[in-house]
């Protein structure tokens, strides 16, 4: 029985050593391929926004796409070279011919390509879609001016930007409904708050489908002040000393400063440290080594709280 568990432990380290191994080693990709999924090889579409998709590869972190015009031999119009993390990307191109080709990528190595084709036809407008750049899907800012970009849409003349705080249940009272000529343009906010915008493009005789709806929250108040909790100010402490503040609902992150007996030259070039919870472990220090620290809270927009008090504290 003894010799049965030893044995059954063996493998079971073997087993853990050669997982382990593989999640540090990198596999080479040299003459493996990607399989392509849409768009299928040769396919004809009026569909201007097409969605890149294939199969991923255990051994690829990334992914190259590239996309020509009409094709790689003779290529008049280089569209997009860009590295994917996902298994998609979903891009807007004009109407006519077209070449594509993905691989797979890790840190020393990558596959062949792959490569398809596909024509795109000229279509009516309205079975378009415009599709949005920035800002991104739920993003946060604390500047009252944003950009929005969007790509160009094949017969558009203009495009109508929309934004509003009540998902466009009255479109008579908008916050904005602007006509610009530009694939960009720039607002300022008003007032703090969560809203909604969405493009479409326009031409004298069609308009497209809406974009998708994105949320925007413009946030210009920053978190309320940190209090300190442990170890206590001026209390004595052994190593690993948990550093431990009030946590504050609006708060994404915290920003610790621990500083030498000065309070004000760094413990070292490791400080400020971000945490993205109400404690951090500080486990350097000699005995008899007095340091002081200090938090400050930073919420989802980036607007930073103000400093806590200073604590102290001695390592015995």
């Amino acid at each position: 029985m003894k010799l049965l568990n030893k044995s059954f432990y063996y493998f079971l380290l073997a087993t853990s050593f050669i997982v382990s191994c593989k999640e540090f080693i990198e596999r080479p990709l040299d003459n493996k391929q990607i399989r392509i999924i849409a768009p299928a090889n040769h396919i004809e579409t009026n569909s201007y926004q097409l969605t890149f998709w294939w199969e991923t590869h255990p051994d690829a972190f990334q992914y190259r796409l590239q996309v020509v015009s009409p094709n790689f031999s003779e290529a008049a119009k280089f569209i997009l070279d860009t590295v994917v993390r996902s298994d998609k990307f979903t891009y807007t191109l004009e109407p006519g011919s077209y070449q594509w080709r993905v691989r797979g990528e890790n840190g020393s190595s990558a596959t062949l390509y792959t490569t398809g084709n596909f024509i795109i036809h000229p279509s009516s407008l309205k079975e378009q879609v415009v599709q949005l750049i920035a800002p991104a899907q739920n993003q946060y800012t604390s500047n009252p001016l944003t950009q929005y970009e969007w790509l160009k849409l094949y017969g558009a003349k203009q495009y109508r930007l929309q934004i509003d705080d009540h998902n466009f249940s009255d479109e008579q009272n908008l916050v904005l409904n602007a006509l610009t000529d530009n694939p960009t343009y720039m607002n300022t906010f008003v007032a703090e708050g969560t809203y909604q915008f969405r493009v479409r493009a326009e031409n004298d005789t069609e308009t497209s489908k809406w974009s998708a709806v994105r949320n925007l929250t413009y946030d210009a108040t920053p978190p309320a002040k940190v209090v300190l909790t442990s170890p206590a100010n001026k209390q004595t402490v052994s190593k690993p000393v948990t550093l431990i503040w009030n946590a504050l609902s609006d708060a994404e992150k915290y920003e610790v400063y621990v500083y030498k007996s000065d309070s004000v030259t760094l413990y070292s070039s490791g400080y400020p440290q971000i945490a993205n919870s109400n404690t951090l472990v500080f486990n350097q220090g000699n005995a008899n080594e007095t340091l002081v620290w200090r938090v400050r809270a930073i919420d989802k927009a980036g607007n930073k709280g103000e400093m806590s008090d200073f604590f102290t504290f001695t390592l015995r």
